[in-house]
């Protein structure tokens, strides 16, 4: 069984945003590597690269408007990968359309947060998360 240390794979266009969250995540006592993409190809091509594939466990922060492709596109991807598809998906995002939330949702993302986040629960939610990295484990592929 590996035990590597899950990766948090940040995909934020919005560089004010994405140190906000990454403060948030610090401050909830996590210090997990994260590989932070302002755009949606280089992070599809990270996520899909053997290197990634073959290490194991990681979590996806994930933000819907990128400037080269809908961050449901990705989720949408990542799901139908069978590598890939057990890997827990934030959406973190300024959208709080119902029928986008709910596309999500059925799509395979674990958590919807609408930004801008209000920090209590934000970090409420990242503690959870915190203790769920702590005992994730990535299942081996035969």
């Amino acid at each position: 069984m590996s035990s590597n240390p899950v990766k948090i794979v940040m995909v934020e266009d919005d560089h004010g945003h994405a140190k906000l969250i990454e403060k948030n995540i610090r401050r909830a006592n996590i210090s997990n590597e994260i590989v932070h993409f302002d755009h949606g190809q280089p992070a599809l091509d990270y996520l899909f690269s053997e290197e990634v594939r073959a290490n194991g466990p990681m979590l996806i922060l994930l933000d819907l408007n990128l400037p080269d492709m809908s961050g449901t596109d990705i989720l949408a991807e990542v799901k139908k990968d069978e590598r890939l598809k057990r890997a827990p998906v934030v959406v973190l995002t300024t959208t709080d359309d119902k029928t986008e939330i709910q596309r999500c949702y059925d799509l395979g993302c674990n958590v919807y947060i609408t930004k801008p986040v209000d920090y209590e629960s934000f970090a409420g939610a990242i503690r959870q998360l915190g203790l769920f990295l702590s005992v994730m484990q990535a299942p081996e592929i035969e």
